[in-house]
Parts: structure tokens; C-alpha cells; sequence
């Protein structure tokens, strides 16, 4: 006999472990998703050839990545047909299927293509995927405050989130190196596609199980209000520059975005070039997190007595003292020069995941300053434009990352006898400029800690102190108001 669930007062499913580790397998299946977007900057340019181009294209698609959030956000918020469970609920079945085949359209293995038409490929694809990836995500992150309206459980879904997200994000890190590359270190293009098309086979199969075992307890309807004035984005980005703290966390977020993300594509070709061994490239990032698994539990009781600017700013200390470490290089390549590698990306990433741990609480923050300088609330528009620049600075990151490196040698330099298409063959790079890469890998790892130090500690103005004055004149009585909060699939490609 089947056994019944427990009901509450409302005839809905009692809250319980099912609905947590439900909502944790829907960041999980985004990180299968998402897991690949590292290697799509190595794919398009020692695969397919475009390494004078991709940098180009690679901002123009990342501007989309920065607009197509509220586009699509409003477009289902003024959804008002019925569905049968709920419409989150729904648009997350549609974003997991179109996964699957935008996935695998970022990857489609045609280096023998005409230049424009590698063009049209990756723009398509790319808009494809990020446009699903967002139907599935922005409903997602919505369902949190359905599912059940008590801070407790709420605690836990954000507590189970962080963990699909870090478990999504660990486990293709180490096993996707052993599948793409082959024995001499280089990409192999086909197999880059065929993981795609089952990263995105095992996101939908993570979102069907979240689907099948959410239960919505709290119905609400947004209602448009005619009223309200209309969206001046001049005025926007005014008050937007006016609020300091904002400004401040964004410059932070910017630093951590551009540095890391352009690192991550240096350091997978000096994985490649300069250490030669890719299949630890995983490994070493994995004990890089270590520090921030470590430093989570803690978070909340250290942010609630030293602060979070206090303790971010240390954090980007950490990061600066690990950037510095990193160019410490040994001559030829000793494992001593791995090692002291591995040490200072363990300093490095403690830094940056002490700030990530807490930026979202800083910019929830920024938004109560806004209200006791002005008696304004703006939510909307200061998370909108936050938001935007950290999806920008995503694109201008790798982008100039790979600028660099091709003015330091990173060009098609051979031929495919069999379609004549041209190709980046990491094996014929040079050794001078694998150790220059390891140089430029430190740069911009220290480029990042110094912008979150230079956001976080000159510009961000509210100490603990403020922070208090602040929270007592707008009447809330809080000491660590939304201290501890949870990474996206983005933050973590980053911590990675």
C-alpha cells in the first residue's frame, strides 16, 4: 500500500527533505548546462579555426546575455494564461528541453565552414542557448518564494541550492577533461559536441525530477500597474552612479567577472602548453574550492561580527597575496612550479569566496542605502543594472584575455589536409610563449583581487557601523540581514 504524504493546513504537501533536494537538482541542471561555456572560447578557436574573430563575436553575444534577462523576465511575468500546475513550472520544462539543443548548436564540429558562416553558427547558437538557458533559470530562482513562504524552509532551499549548484559545477570539472582532449593535449572537437548533447540530456533529466517533485504552496498574481511611471533609463543609470555601494559592489563584480573569466581561458591552454597535462586541470580546480567549502558554514557567524565590507575586504587582500604568488615561476616547469601554483590558487580562491559569499547581501544592502539617502526603493532597477554589468564584463573578460594572447602568438598556425580548414595546434606553440601565458594568467588573476579591493574597500562605504545607523533610521532591526547567500551557476564557473 502506497504511503500518503503528510498534508499541511492548506492540503498541500507537508515541506520536507523531497522539496530541497528537488529545488537542488534545478541548479544542478543548469550547471550541466552552463558546464562546457569554459570550453566554448578553446572549441571556436583551436577547434574552428576564429581566433581573430571569436573575440569580437564573443561581446556581441554577451551584450544579449545581458539584455535577455528582464526581456524575458517581463515577458513571463505578463503571462496570464492558466496552466495546469504553474507557469514557472512550465517555462522550466520548455528552457530544459531547448537546453539540449542549444547546447549542442555551441558546439556544432564544422571547422571546413566559409568564415561567415562559422558566424552565423556561433551567434545562433549561442543566442539559442542563452535565450532557453534563461526561460529555464529566471522561473527557477522564482519558485523559491512558492514553494514555501516560512524563512525556515526557505533557509533550506537556499541552503540545497548551493549545494546542486557546487555539485553541478564540480563533477564536469573533473570528468569532462579525461573526454575532450586528446593524448597530445589537444581538443578534440567531435567529443566536445557529443558532451554537450548529454550535458543537456542530464540537465533535463535534473529539471524533470525537479518538476515532478515541486510542490507550490504559495499562489500569488502579479498584477501590472497602469499607474506607474514609465522606465527612464538616463534617470536609471543617474541615481544607478549615485549610489555608491552599488557602484562599489559592481566595480567588485566586474573585476571578479573580467579577471577570472579571461583567466579561465589562459589557464585551460597552459594546462594544455605549459604544464601539459589537462586531465589534473579539473583536479587542481576542485582543491582550488576546497576554501570556500570550508569557509560557507561559517560565513554567517563571522559576516555578523566583523561585518561585510570588513570581511570582503580581507577576502581581496587573500586574493591579491594569492595573485602575487602566482608569478612565482620555477625554470622548466618543475613540479615545485605546480605546486606553488595549486598553494596560491587555494590563498586566491579563499579570497574570492569569502566576497562571493556575500556580494548578493551587499547589493540587497546598496538598495536600503538608496532608500535612506533618497526614500526611494529600486530594486529593479539597481539589481537590473548590476546584473547587466556583470554579464558584460563576462564578455569583455575572455575577450580581452584572448586579444592579449593572440598578439602573444595564439593564431591558426596549421592546415587540416583533409578540409584545408586553418586551426590553432597547441603543440606547435611555442615554449616562449606558454611561459608567457603563465605570466599573463598571474595578470590577470591580479587584475581581478585588485578591483574587488579597490570596490569593496575604497568605494563601498558601508562598514558595520553604517550598516547599523543605516538599518536603525530605516527602522529594521536586523544584525545580519541575508548574510549568507548562494552563488549561481556563473559564480561558481568563476570560483572554478
Amino acid at each position: 500500500m502506497k504511503k500518503q504524504p503528510v498534508l499541511d493546513a492548506n492540503g498541500k504537501r507537508k515541506f520536507g527533505i523531497r522539496d530541497s533536494i528537488a529545488y537542488a537538482a534545478g541548479d544542478l541542471g543548469c550547471n550541466m548546462s552552463f558546464a562546457l561555456k569554459g570550453t566554448m572560447a578553446l572549441f571556436w578557436t583551436q577547434v574552428m579555426g576564429m581566433s581573430a574573430w571569436y573575440s569580437l563575436l564573443l561581446i556581441i553575444v554577451q551584450v544579449w546575455d545581458a539584455i535577455n534577462d528582464p526581456l524575458i523576465g517581463s515577458l513571463i511575468d505578463s503571462d496570464r494564461r492558466q496552466y495546469r500546475r504553474n507557469k514557472f513550472l512550465q517555462y522550466i520544462w520548455i528552457g530544459s528541453i531547448g537546453l539540449i539543443v542549444g547546447g549542442a548548436c555551441c558546439f556544432l564540429p564544422f571547422p571546413q565552414a566559409p568564415v561567415w558562416a562559422k558566424f552565423i553558427i556561433f551567434i545562433a547558437g549561442y543566442v539559442v542557448w542563452d535565450a532557453f538557458y534563461t526561460i529555464a533559470n529566471v522561473p527557477y530562482g522564482s519558485l523559491l518564494s512558492l514553494i514555501s513562504n516560512e524563512p525556515a524552509d526557505r533557509a533550506s532551499l537556499s541552503a540545497w541550492r548551493s549545494i546542486g549548484s557546487m555539485v553541478g559545477n564540480m563533477l564536469p570539472m573533473v570528468i569532462l577533461p579525461f573526454l575532450i582532449y586528446n593524448e597530445d593535449e589537444s581538443l578534440n572537437g567531435n567529443m566536445v559536441f557529443v558532451a554537450a548533447l548529454v550535458m543537456g540530456v542530464l540537465g533535463f533529466i535534473c529539471f524533470q525530477f525537479m518538476i515532478k517533485n515541486t510542490e507550490i504552496r504559495v499562489e500569488t498574481e502579479t498584477k501590472l500597474n497602469e499607474d506607474q511611471p514609465k522606465f527612464n533609463v538616463f534617470q536609471a543609470m543617474g541615481n544607478f552612479l549615485k549610489n555608491r555601494p552599488a557602484v562599489g559592489a559592481t566595480l567588485a563584480a566586474m573585476g571578479m567577472f573580467i579577471g577570472m573569466q579571461g583567466a579561465a581561458t589562459a589557464v585551460s591552454v597552459t594546462f594544455q602548453i605549459y604544464f601539459k597535462n589537462t586531465e589534473i586541470s579539473g583536479i587542481v580546480q576542485l582543491f582550488a574550492m576546497i576554501p570556500i567549502v570550508l569557509f560557507t558554514p561559517l560565513a554567517r557567524k563571522m559576516v555578523t561580527k566583523y561585518g561585510k565590507k570588513e570581511l570582503s575586504v580581507v577576502g581581496a587582500i587573500c586574493s591579491i597575496i594569492g595573485g602575487l604568488g602566482l608569478f612565482i615561476i620555477t625554470p622548466d616547469n618543475t613540479n615545485l612550479d605546480l605546486l606553488i601554483y595549486i598553494l596560491c590558487q587555494l590563498v586566491y580562491s579563499l579570497g574570492l569566496g569569502i566576497y562571493s559569499t556575500v556580494s548578493w547581501a551587499m547589493m540587497g544592502d546598496a538598495i536600503d542605502y538608496n532608500e535612506w539617502k533618497t526614500g526611494k526603493r529600486e530594486e529593479g532597477v539597481v539589481y537590473s543594472l548590476h546584473s547587466f554589468f556583470r554579464k558584460l564584463a563576462q564578455g569583455i573578460g575572455p575577450a580581452v584575455a584572448l586579444l592579449i594572447m593572440q598578439s602573444m602568438g595564439y593564431k591558426n598556425n596549421a592546415i587540416d589536409p583533409e578540409t584545408g580548414a586553418a586551426f590553432i595546434d597547441v603543440n606547435l606553440l611555442s615554449w616562449d610563449f606558454a611561459v608567457e601565458l603563465r605570466t599573463l594568467v598571474a595578470i590577470l588573476f591580479l587584475v581581478a583581487a585588485v578591483m574587488q579591493f579597490v570596490g569593496l574597500g575604497l568605494v563601498y562605504n558601508l562598514d558595520k557601523k553604517t550598516l547599523a545607523k543605516m538599518n536603525a533610521d530605516l527602522g529594521r532591526n536586523v544584525e545580519a540581514d541575508d548574510v549568507l547567500t548562494y552563488t549561481s551557476a556563473e559564480d561558481n564557473d568563476n570560483l572554478a
